[in-house]
C-alpha cells in the first residue's frame, strides 16, 4: 500500500519578523488576513516508484510558488492512487479537510457544500482556459467545482508487426475487428483482441465500446441510459462476435484486468486492444511497433472518443479562499501544466498548454490523443451516484459477454441500481 510522502516547506516567517513586518493577505474566513498561512495540499502519485514520484513535481511547484508569494507556505502530502481518495475522505470525515486536493472525484464534496466554486477562487483567465469538454464534466448544479487537472483519451492500438505478417490493414469497423482477430487467431496470436472487463477498470473499456455503438452511460439530457437498446446491441455483438468466437484470448474478459492486458501487449502477445499514451511509450520501449486509430464503430471510426480526467478542488473548511486561488492560478500556468503532462505522457487540460504541445514536434506521438480530447466524452463525474454505478459496472459487466450471459439483463440491473442511487441523492 502507498505510504504518504510528506514535506514541509519553510516560509519567510523569520525574514518578515526580522524586518518587523506582518504579511497581510486579503481573503475571507479564519487564517486569511493576518500572518502566515499554510495550505495543506493532498495529491495523487502518478509515478511508478521513488524515481518518478509526483512528490518531485509538487516539491518544485510549491517551492516556486512560495518564492513568489511570501507569507503562504505549502504542506504537500502525496499518496498512491490506491490510497489517495480514501485518505481525503478520512480527513474530511475527521474535520481535517485539506485546503486543496488533487484526486479522482469531487461531486460528493460539492453536493455536501464543502468545496469552493471556481468563481470563488481562481482568476477568470484560468477558468476560461480550461478545455470546455472537461469543465462540463466538472460542474454540479451549473457551478464549476472540479477543476480538471490532467486528461487522457483512448484509441485502438494494434501491433503493426503482427498485422503486417498477417497482411492486415488498420481496422475501421467492427467487422474489420472481427475479421482481423480471426486472421490473427489462425496465426496463433495469444490475444487477437484483448478485452479487459475485469474489475480493475472495466468501466472504461465498457464506455469505449458503448460509444462506438452509438450509446453511452447517459443520454443527451444527462440521465442514465445504461440499458439503452444501443448499449444492449453493443454487448451482444461483443458476446457473439469476439468472446463467443474465442478471439479474446485465454483469460475470460471478466477476469482480465487492464494491467495484465497491457503487459501482454508490450510482450507482443496482443493483436488489438484499447490503450492510452502511457501504453504506447511502454510498448515501443520493448520493441513493439504500435499502430493507433479511433475505435472502429459499426460503419466506420467512432466520432467521439472516451476521455478520462482527474480533478483539483478547494475545500472551504479552513477558510483559505484567497490563498487557494493564488496557488491554483500558479499551478495552472503553462509551464507547470506541460511539465506534469510531459513527465507522465498525459494530456494538458488547458487550451494554451494544449496548443503548445500540438506545436511541439517533441510531442508528436501524443498529437492523435490531443486531437481526440476536445470531442471526448467523460464519465458522468457530476453525479454523486456515479461512484456506486461504476463499482456495479466493474462487478457485473464481464458476465454480460461470457458464454451463456445475458447482456440485456445485466445492463438493466446495473441501470436500475444507478437510477436508485441517483434518486437517493
Amino acid at each position: 500500500m502507498g505510504r504518504a510522502v510528506q514535506r514541509r516547506l519553510v516560509g519567510l516567517t523569520a525574514v518578515v519578523a526580522a524586518l518587523g513586518m506582518t504579511a497581510t493577505l486579503s481573503g475571507c474566513g479564519s487564517g486569511s488576513g493576518d500572518g502566515d498561512v499554510t495550505l495543506k495540499l493532498v495529491a495523487a502519485d502518478y509515478g511508478t516508484g521513488a524515481e518518478n514520484s509526483s512528490e518531485k513535481y509538487w516539491d518544485d511547484v510549491a517551492g516556486k510558488f512560495e518564492k513568489e508569494n511570501p507569507g503562504i507556505k505549502v504542506d504537500v502530502s502525496v499518496y498512491s492512487w490506491k490510497d489517495v481518495d480514501r485518505k481525503v475522505a478520512e480527513m474530511v470525515k475527521a474535520g481535517e479537510a485539506p485546503d486543496i486536493a488533487q484526486i479522482g472525484a469531487y461531486a460528493d464534496y460539492a453536493k455536501a457544500g464543502k468545496l469552493y466554486t471556481a468563481d470563488e477562487t481562481i482568476a477568470i483567465r484560468t477558468s476560461a482556459n480550461f478545455l470546455p469538454s472537461l469543465t462540463d464534466a466538472g460542474e454540479v448544479g451549473g457551478n464549476l467545482y472540479g477543476l480538471p487537472f490532467v486528461a487522457s483519451t483512448r484509441l485502438l492500438f494494434y501491433n503493426k508487426g503482427l498485422f503486417a505478417k498477417a497482411g492486415l490493414g488498420a481496422p475501421q469497423t467492427w467487422d474489420d475487428i472481427r475479421n482481423d482477430a480471426t486472421a490473427l487467431d489462425k496465426r496463433g496470436v495469444t490475444y487477437p483482441f484483448a478485452l479487459p472487463l475485469g474489475q480493475e477498470e472495466s468501466q472504461a473499456e465498457t464506455l469505449m465500446w458503448l460509444l462506438s455503438g452509438g450509446g453511452g452511460y447517459t443520454d443527451e439530457a444527462g440521465n442514465y441510459a445504461i440499458d439503452s437498446e444501443a448499449n444492449i446491441a453493443t454487448l451482444e455483438w461483443l458476446k457473439d462476435n469476439l468472446v463467443g468466437k474465442k478471439l479474446t484470448g485465454p483469460v475470460p474478459p471478466g477476469k482480465l484486468d487492464r494491467a495484465k492486458a497491457f503487459d501482454a501487449f508490450t510482450d507482443g502477445e496482443v493483436g488489438m486492444l484499447n490503450g492510452h499514451p502511457t501504453l504506447m511509450q511502454e510498448a515501443e520501449k520493448k520493441g513493439v511497433q504500435v499502430g493507433m486509430v479511433p475505435l472502429p464503430g459499426v460503419d466506420g471510426p467512432t466520432k467521439g472518443s472516451m476521455g478520462v480526467a482527474d480533478w483539483m478542488m478547494g475545500f472551504k473548511q479552513n477558510g483559505h479562499r484567497v490563498e487557494i486561488g493564488k496557488f491554483l492560478d500558479f499551478a495552472y500556468q503553462d509551464d507547470n501544466v506541460l511539465a506534469f503532462a510531459d513527465q507522465y505522457d498525459l494530456l494538458p487540460v488547458t487550451s494554451s498548454a494544449s496548443a503548445a504541445m500540438e506545436a511541439d514536434d517533441k510531442h508528436k506521438s501524443l498529437h492523435e490523443f490531443l486531437s481526440a480530447l476536445p470531442n471526448s466524452q467523460l464519465y458522468p463525474f457530476g453525479k454523486t451516484s456515479w461512484a456506486q454505478a461504476s463499482e456495479t459496472i466493474k462487478e457485473r459487466i464481464g458476465s454480460a459477454v461470457e458464454p451463456g450471459g445475458n447482456p440485456e439483463s445485466v445492463l438493466v440491473d446495473i441501470a436500475t441500481k444507478a437510477r436508485q442511487a441517483e434518486s437517493a441523492e
